[in-house]
């Protein structure tokens, strides 16, 4: 099955609902950062609320979420946008703890639960948007929940999941968003909340094959949805030779005049997605040019 995302409707129109499969671009990301299983987990998470969030937005808007808990992973950052792409890194992706309690990924001793979640929205306009909210479970779909009813006002529930093979590869991910719109009476709430707690982890759901509309029967009751349309979805990085040039070109001619003479040459590689540029004598002599 193709990562993809749908967008949804229920209880007339009184519930906006967002689900999505992410396996393989969790898998991909997973690949380019060798990532272990704990890590895996948590970035899968970041990866999984973020493109679904990204998803709320318009156009050519996108968005960063930035988690710091302080947790031996360290900062986890994602990027998203409104057309399906997501891309992520984690500062420590060779973090991996005994399995917590549950006999799950430990995901909140990695991320650590002394910190923030931010997201900074890029909406074409002067400024861009940024909440912030403390992290009150380091599990991260509690800390979304959380984000969404403080931070923007909407009361949510955020569901996300990793599974993770023996061999580090990624078994299944995805999550879910629920929103309630104004108008949302008592019942609906609370039929809601008590489908909520009786549902099977979302990764559970993805690791039995269900489809992101299945996914959204389970949480909401089958015949209670309505999907607007559905999103591929992908990891996607937008750097390139160029971005990384003019990045040299902005340290000046000094810097890249002792780069010249000390290495005759320079390399770049891309936090997101592990992409290395090497740049030879004569375009860095390219670069001094253009500097000057």
């Amino acid at each position: 099955m193709k990562d993809y995302m749908v967008r949804a409707l229920a209880y007339n129109d009184h519930v906006r609902a967002y689900a999505v499969n992410t396996t393989a671009t969790v898998s991909e990301a997973q690949k380019r950062h060798y990532t272990w299983p704990t890590a895996s987990a948590a970035l899968g998470r970041a990866m999984t609320a973020g493109v679904m969030m990204g998803a709320m937005l318009k156009g050519d808007n996108n968005l960063t979420v930035k988690i710091e808990g302080k947790g031996p992973i360290g900062l986890i950052l994602v990027d998203s946008n409104a057309k399906g792409q997501v891309r992520g890194y984690v500062t420590n992706p060779h973090t991996h703890l005994d399995l917590n309690a549950d006999g799950k990924l430990d995901v909140r001793g990695a991320v650590g639960t002394e910190g923030s979640l931010t997201v900074v929205k890029d909406l074409g306009m002067r400024e861009n948007f940024t909440g912030q909210v403390p992290l009150v479970s380091g599990e991260l779909g509690e800390d979304f929940t959380y984000y969404f009813a403080t931070s923007e006002q909407v009361p949510s529930s955020v569901g996300v999941g990793v599974l993770v093979n023996p061999d580090n590869t990624i078994l299944a991910s995805g999550g879910f968003i629920i929103q309630l719109m104004p108008g949302a009476d008592e019942s609906t709430i609370e039929t809601i909340e008590k489908r909520l707690n009786t549902i099977p982890p979302v990764s559970k759901m993805i690791q039995e094959g269900l489809s992101p509309e299945q996914i959204l029967d389970t949480v909401l009751g089958e015949g209670n949805v309505r999907v607007l349309d559905e999103m591929p979805v992908s990891f996607s990085c937008n750097c390139s030779k160029e971005r990384f040039g003019t990045a040299i070109i902005s340290l000046g001619t000094e810097e890249i005049r002792e780069i010249i003479e000390d290495e005759g040459k320079a390399e770049a590689q891309c936090h997101f997605c592990h992409e290395t540029y090497h740049y030879d004598k004569q375009e860095l002599e390219g670069f001094l040019a253009e500097a000057k």
